[in-house]
């Protein structure tokens, strides 16, 4: 929307100088916000028409006042087609800088990044988890490293990221750090959340990612089928500490719930649900979504077999669940001991409960989305993609229905 811009002249009648004459002001107002200069010129109150908004007559001295006026009328106009042909939106203080020659505060990109990974990392635990600050962490090392590599600086001014920055800053995480389309995609991500911040804020007048697409592949991603999750549980490993991780995997299997979430469970997650029957009650700490989740005979078996556990009781947990990282080490133990060829890691135990456990078994799509805390039923439909299992069912009965409607028209025909 075009800004209204206004221009008077006056006398400032407040200021008369020794010579009783009094200061020409240049009144310049901007969508009803208006800013006075004075104009360097004085004249007698008598010379002055306030209709005209310039000075009477035809005099040597009306021109010469008159004609700088004139000009600097004419100025206002241009800075105005200035502003609007560097695509600046036009505000009092654009203007007012432009006008004056003076340079807004330049604001560069790595304190902006820098400041939002610090706010994020006091946030962590309540907000965020540590593996999503890594993330911008590492973002923003990639940032600073395409800076060197493609301007040869450590920081550019925000105003200066335009569409070609994106691509190509797009290119280097492909091209030089070997990034995979969705691990690319990611990066730009988080790169286009600090961009939005300057938006929102104000420091940015024009969007440089509103030409930009980005499409995520879909994975394929891996679970596994009953034949392996019997195989598991019904292992005798002779281990205590392949056993306990078997025990904590297998819980997952059966609730769908992600590594950070099973290990911040309490006896204070269960109580009774809508059906009479013990559920878990958890705020999913990567979305902060509520996940109730009626819980299966196996699963409570589990949670029975470890509450008194010392570790349980002293930690208040609800499992003795080990770090992520130690976790996934001896579930790789486990897969090679049970001869399953998949790589066996924590969150494999999440995608299972959502195919094999659930939609398999003929639980509504909706309902598995609810249970997992997704806030987007289409996040919970790539698992439903990959169940050839259930499209066979599904097929299996139109296939009958035909067969039963083809039979009977045929039966007729006869």
């Amino acid at each position: 929307m075009k800004a209204r811009i206004t221009v008077l002249f006056y006398l400032r009648k407040s200021k008369v100088n020794a010579q009783g004459q009094m200061p020409i002001y240049q009144r310049i107002t901007i969508d009803g916000q208006r800013f006075d200069i004075s104009t360097g010129l004085y004249i007698e109150e008598v010379k002055w028409s306030s209709e005209a908004s310039k000075m009477k007559g035809n005099t040597e001295e009306a021109r010469l006042t008159n004609g700088r006026l004139e000009i600097m009328r004419a100025k206002v106009y241009e800075t105005e087609k200035k502003l609007f042909m560097s695509e600046v939106e036009i505000t009092l203080e654009s203007f007012k800088n432009e006008y004056q020659g003076k340079k807004a505060r330049q604001r560069l990109l790595m304190p902006i990044f820098e400041e939002h990974n610090r706010k994020m990392k006091e946030l962590v635990g309540q907000e965020y988890a540590p593996g999503t600050l890594e993330r911008y962490a590492t973002s923003l090392k990639h940032t600073k490293d395409f800076l060197s590599w493609k301007y040869n600086t450590s920081d550019i001014a925000i105003e200066k990221i335009d569409h070609a920055f994106i691509t190509e800053y797009e290119f280097y995480l492909r091209s030089e750090r070997k990034c995979a389309n969705n691990t690319a995609v990611k990066y730009i991500k988080n790169f286009h959340k600090i961009i939005n911040q300057c938006l929102a804020n104000g420091w940015l007048n024009r969007d440089p990612f509103a030409n930009y697409k980005s499409k995520v592949k879909e994975v394929i991603r891996e679970f596994l089928d009953e034949k392996e999750i019997e195989e598991i549980i019904n292992k005798d490993f002779g281990i205590e500490r392949l056993e306990v991780v078997r025990d904590i995997f297998i819980f997952s299997c059966f609730t769908g719930l992600a590594y950070v979430d099973v290990q911040q469970l309490s006896q204070d997650n269960i109580a009774i649900g809508i059906d009479g029957d013990k559920w878990i009650f958890k705020n999913r700490q990567k979305t902060d979504t509520t996940s109730k989740i009626p819980l299966l005979p196996m699963a409570m078996e589990i949670v029975k077999k470890y509450e008194n556990h010392p570790l349980c009781v002293n930690q208040k947990r609800l499992l003795p669940i080990l770090s992520n990282q130690r976790m996934n080490s001896y579930l790789k133990e486990i897969a090679t001991i049970c001869k399953i060829k998949k790589d066996l890691t924590f969150h494999i135990a999440r995608h299972t409960f959502a195919t094999t456990i659930t939609l398999s078994n003929g639980v509504p799509l909706e309902t598995v989305s609810k249970m997992l805390g997704h806030t987007n039923l289409k996040t919970t439909q790539h698992y439903a993609k990959i169940l050839d299992k259930k499209i066979s069912e599904d097929m299996m009965i139109l296939k009958n229905k035909f067969k039963s409607t083809n039979q009977t028209k045929l039966g007729k025909t006869n």
